[in-house]
């Protein structure tokens, strides 16, 4: 498994060091990691005046202190990553080496904003997850694994993207531990919500309890068994959770109710103001949850 790792000696980047550390089955079984560290260019005029020497010693001085720190945790976790520098906008460099080291996951932390604050305030991870189509684990700062198996939610919808889901999980199985507790969630439409006028103009249930039991059933069964069959013809063992209601809501609730470590979901790739004003439910868990986010993405 490829991971690429962005530093920057911040809290967040140590959460997401942190993580890499703590996946004790994945270690063994030899990943390779990147530790990248972006240098914001100098202005052209000063870059001019100082000397491309002095540039040049400037970015090696500034990345070496970030990465330094990177590869003494993953070092001290049995783990030799490949270290390195760019120099550029954060979120192009980091996209751009996502691609050029093939990564199967890019792992960053997140101060939490929500979708459009984040955007507002030109959020380095929100502007990555707009740029790249790799697949990327969205941390908040303050959360640690608690073991090396971890409890995993897969989010799926019936669609492609809830396939993906499952077939990273199936494909990077050793990221979540030799035993994980794997759930798939589904979040089926709330029916019971649907109303309808009478010939006076009061709302009235337009389905009975029985008829929306009865769809709901019908809906998620429909959703969870080709799930199912792909996590099954993998030897993996999954329990199925219903939820109702709006599918990103419902989601960041439970995987903060049941304390998931890590939510896996499928997402289309929407750039990140399309995302905002689309309602992505991606992002709506993102903004809203505090448990670690997985996009899984075909690269």
């Amino acid at each position: 498994m490829r991971i690429l790792v962005p530093v920057d000696g911040s809290k967040h980047s140590q959460a997401a060091l942190a993580f890499v550390a703590s996946r004790t089955h994945l270690i063994g079984n030899d990943p390779r990691v990147h530790v990248l560290n972006v240098q914001l260019p100098i202005p052209a005029r000063a870059a001019r005046v100082v000397g491309k020497d002095v540039v040049q010693s400037y970015y090696e001085d500034e990345s070496a202190k970030a990465l330094k720190g990177a590869a003494a945790t993953l070092r001290k976790a049995g783990l030799e990553a490949v270290s390195g520098y760019r120099v550029g906008h954060p979120a192009e460099e980091i996209a751009a080496a996502a691609d050029d080291v093939k990564a199967d996951l890019i792992i960053m932390g997140s101060h939490g904003h929500g979708a459009l604050a984040g955007l507002v305030l030109g959020s380095v991870t929100n502007a990555v997850l707009a740029q790249t189509h790799r697949p990327m684990l969205v941390l908040r700062a303050s959360h640690a694994a608690r073991g090396d198996s971890l409890k995993v939610g897969i989010a799926v919808d019936g669609s492609k993207f809830g396939r993906q889901a499952v077939r990273y999980v199936i494909r990077h199985r050793d990221l979540f531990g030799p035993q994980p507790q794997l759930q798939l969630l589904n979040v089926v439409p709330d029916f019971a919500g649907a109303v309808m006028p009478d010939m006076a103009g009061i709302a009235l249930p337009a389905f009975s309890a029985e008829e929306v039991a009865a769809m709901q059933a019908k809906a998620f069964d429909a959703v969870i068994k080709p799930a199912r069959r792909l996590l099954d013809k993998a030897g993996l063992a999954a329990e199925v959770v219903r939820l109702a209601g709006k599918p990103g809501d419902e989601l960041a609730a439970y995987a903060k109710k049941k304390k998931l470590d890590v939510l896996v979901m499928g997402s289309h790739g929407y750039g990140a103001f399309k995302r905002a004003v689309m309602g992505s439910v991606a992002t709506r868990v993102i903004a809203h949850c505090t448990t670690p986010v997985l996009l899984a993405r075909d690269a």
